[in-house]
């Protein structure tokens, strides 16, 4: 079980780095689904880790972050339709 945490961990936090690179190189914008996507499933993944791990203030952050990334998702889809 540890190393499938592990796995999800760092897959999380690539998933988040991928996110930051491609919004600083400007191959994708902050409100596309890609990036947004991208730190929602990472935040998640992080999170998971996290709690396993009990840090707490990873923990914190990471849903926090994945909660920002989800409102994203739904509102800038919102705002499309308007």
């Amino acid at each position: 079980m540890n190393i499938i945490i592990e796995i999800i961990g760092w897959l999380g936090m690539g998933l988040i780095l991928i996110a930051y690179w491609l919004i600083s190189s400007r191959r994708t914008e902050g409100k596309s689904i890609l990036y947004q996507g991208l730190n929602l499933i990472g935040a998640i993944g992080v999170t998971i880790n996290a709690l396993y791990h009990r840090t707490f203030l990873s923990v914190a952050l990471n849903s926090i972050w994945a909660v920002i990334a989800l409102w994203a998702i739904i509102f800038g889809r919102k705002a499309k339709k308007d």
